[in-house]
Formats: structure tokens, C-alpha cells, sequence
């Protein structure tokens, strides 16, 4: 249990200096006085009756967890900040990189595959540019951020909203140790033993923001959890962007309430984020996409010029490659083994 909340510290803070002199204080009356509720004041007496700290210490350096006061010098800048900053960050990885250029980029569990391809298109140059990429590696598409980042060669930051004493969802426990592997970070709040909940996951969401020059909104729903990232990076005074869907997808109402309300600037390419950030001149570096293709073969010129970047069905092409759905698949077989086409989802193929 976290007496030491954000909304309570100032107060700590004003009585006692620091928080070294405040833990050795702590008292029924001194936390009644804070304001705790009956049950929270002989919750936290008795946690702190039975908490070693040299054992839980020795539990995180086994773990190579390392924990963080907002009091120490190597504490976050960017989220220093905020008001309503963590007082404890707990993490694996290689802290150092939140010095670099941070971004992040949040979206929809139930991630389209639309989604998908909007994270591929902006994740590569972003990081050509010299970005870290910032993100809670819930399912979809924060996980999608995450493992693109990696594909490309860069490091990416994942805040989580439980302990780092376990991985929420399961499935991405190779993914987290991946990321530290890679150069990266598993960021969070929460003490070791803490499970996820409804209310861990807004409270992560701020140190998401908090910790970055501006937040992506890469798909959205109507009351996505991404629109309180969003909305905390405005309380910041944090640029936000969100990339706009077809008008009749509900999974991007969310993403143009944001542009409707003109609360969030409407990307469409990676350029525009890193002007907009002043990082203008790390533009050129980021990788072109292939615009031109020739081959010897008739069927592989006629169906790579039948694609473009809009998603096209194997009917499709039938008509405007003039070729029969067989000789089609095969092709487009041979030109994915190339690199010049790409499968993405529901038998839709694009040029990459």
C-alpha cells in the first residue's frame, strides 16, 4: 500500500523535508493527519510493521529490478514535471535512454488490421530519427509498438500497470525480456507484488504521457483507454496527435473526437510528429518505402502494378492484373518473398 501518493506527498514533503525523514515518522496520528480513511491508517501500520526493507531490496536485486525516488538525481525530467508525478518508479532496463527523444504511441487492445499497418508506417521512421517509443504493452497495439520497435533495431519503453513481481498479459513475459535485452525499459509505479486492476491502469497511463514529448493515438474507440493517456498529455501541456480511420469504423471514433474537438493534431506520416517536435532535421533519416519495382516476369510486373497502399482483394487483382486466382497467389507468393508486397489481414495485400 502507497501512502506516499502524489496527491499526498506535497504534504509529507512540507512537514518532514524528504521522504527518508517522513518514513521514519510514520504514525496513527501522522497518517490520520494526512488524511487517510480508518481502514487505509491500520492497513498501512501494519504493512509497515511487516515490511523488511533489506529483504525486499535483496528480492529486487535477484530480480534486477532497481527502485527509484523522485528525490534521486536520476529520476525521469520530463516526468518530474507533472503534478501528479509517481513518487517510486520501479524497472528493469537501461534507464538512461528516457534521455533521448521519448514518444508515445497508444491504442486499442482489440487492435484492426488497419491499426496494424498505421503502426508499421510510423514506427520504423520514428525510430530511424532517433525516437523512443513509449507504450504499455497491453495487448494490441501497445504490444504491436513494442515489437515493431524492436524489428527495426530500436529501444522502447513499456510502463505497466502492476508489479514488476509478475507480466500482464502472460504472453508478453518473452516480449518485456526482450525489450530489456534490447536495450530497453519495463517502467512502473507499483510495488512487486501488485496486480493489475481498473485503477492501475489510468494511473499508468499519466507516466506514459509524463514521461514523453508528445502521445500518438494510433487507434481509439469511444472511451478508450487511450483518450485518458491523450488527455493527460494535454493537462501536460503535451502535443497530441491521433491518425484518422474511415468515418464508419467505431474503433476510430475516439481518434476524431480528438481531431473534431481539435484537441489533437491529425498525422497521417511520421514527418509531421517530428516537425512538429522541433526534431525536423532527423526527417531525411527515416526509410523510404518501395516505389518502383521491375522484373522480368509478366505476372509479377502486372500484379505489383495492380497493388498499391491501399489493401487490395485477391478478386481485385483478378480483374486488374488480368490473370486467372490461381497464377494470382502464386505470384504474390514469389513478390512477399521478395519484400515488394505484404499480406495484411483478411486476404488483403498491399505494396510495402
Amino acid at each position: 500500500m502507497n501512502i506516499l501518493t502524489a496527491k499526498r506527498l506535497p504534504y509529507f514533503l512540507e512537514r518532514y523535508k524528504t521522504l527518508d525523514v517522513a518514513l521514519e515518522q510514520i504514525s496513527e496520528a501522522m497518517l490520520r493527519e494526512a488524511g487517510l480513511r480508518e481502514e487505509s491508517v491500520f492497513k498501512a501500520l501494519n504493512r509497515f510493521e511487516e515490511f523488511d526493507a533489506e529483504a525486499h531490496m535483496k528480492v529486487l536485486r535477484k530480480r534486477g529490478i532497481t527502485l527509484l525516488t523522485f528525490e534521486d538525481d536520476a529520476y525521469p525530467d520530463l516526468l518530474r514535471q507533472i503534478e501528479d508525478r509517481p513518487t517510486f518508479l520501479y524497472y528493469r532496463g537501461d534507464l538512461s535512454i528516457l534521455r533521448e527523444p521519448c514518444i508515445a504511441l497508444v491504442g486499442a487492445r482489440d487492435m484492426s488490421d488497419y491499426g496494424k499497418r498505421v503502426t508499421e508506417h510510423l514506427v520504423p521512421p520514428l525510430v530511424a530519427a532517433g525516437v523512443i517509443t513509449v507504450s504499455g504493452l497491453a495487448a494490441g497495439i501497445d504490444a504491436e509498438v513494442a515489437r515493431e520497435t524492436l524489428r527495426v533495431g530500436g529501444r522502447t519503453v513499456a510502463v505497466v500497470g502492476h508489479g514488476l513481481g509478475m507480466m500482464y498479459p502472460r504472453v508478453h513475459e518473452k516480449l518485456a525480456d526482450e525489450i530489456v535485452e534490447r536495450g530497453g525499459l519495463i517502467l512502473s509505479e507499483f510495488p512487486l507484488d501488485t496486480t493489475p486492476d481498473k485503477f492501475t491502469f489510468p494511473a499508468r497511463n499519466r507516466i506514459i504521457a509524463g514521461l514523453s514529448l508528445g502521445t500518438v493515438v494510433l487507434q481509439a474507440a469511444e472511451g478508450s483507454g487511450s483518450l485518458i493517456t491523450a488527455d493527460l498529455a494535454l493537462d501536460y501541456n503535451r502535443d497530441v496527435f491521433a491518425v484518422p480511420g474511415q468515418i464508419f469504423d467505431p474503433m476510430y471514433a475516439g481518434c476524431h473526437g480528438l481531431l473534431t474537438r481539435g484537441t489533437a493534431k491529425l498525422v497521417t506520416d511520421a514527418s509531421q510528429i517530428l516537425t512538429e517536435l522541433g526534431m525536423g532535421h532527423a526527417v531525411s533519416n527515416a526509410p523510404s518505402r518501395t516505389q518502383t519495382f521491375a522484373s522480368d516476369s509478366p505476372e509479377e510486373q502486372a500484379v505489383w502494378s495492380s497493388l498499391s497502399s491501399m489493401p487490395s482483394a485477391l478478386d481485385d487483382l483478378v480483374v486488374k492484373a488480368k490473370l486467372d486466382a490461381a497464377t494470382i497467389n502464386a505470384t504474390l507468393t514469389i513478390l512477399e518473398l521478395q519484400g515488394v508486397v505484404r499480406n495484411v489481414g483478411g486476404g488483403q495485400w498491399v505494396r510495402t
